[in-house]
């Protein structure tokens, strides 16, 4: 019983912030692959610009490489969301939008 719930709570909150490869914007709509150039065409431009750092595991020197390293996180506010855009090499390989 406890497991189900447990599974049913991380269900509920994952939903809450949707990480996708898709993105509406009007009657447009941005997708994974896009290029950074699309993202300003109907964004415009970021409010923010981040550069993630590499994510570094001790146990026993062993390096993991997220698929966003080397690449930017632009971040808008928009309608009452906070979007934020992945860019790696100029294209776009996640869009993650959440309400406030």
């Amino acid at each position: 019983m406890r497991k189900m719930f447990v599974v049913v709570l991380m269900f509920v909150l994952g939903n809450a912030a949707q990480a996708s490869s898709t993105l509406r914007v009007g009657s447009q709509v941005l997708v994974a692959g896009d290029s950074q150039e699309r993202v300003v065409e109907l964004l415009g431009r970021p409010s923010s610009k981040t550069h993630p750092h590499r994510a570094r595991h001790s146990r026993r020197s062993v390096q993991v490489l997220e698929r966003t390293d080397g690449g930017e996180r632009w971040r808008y506010r928009r309608d009452g969301h906070i979007t934020v855009v992945t860019i790696v090499d100029g294209r776009v390989v996640d869009i993650d939008d959440r309400k406030l």
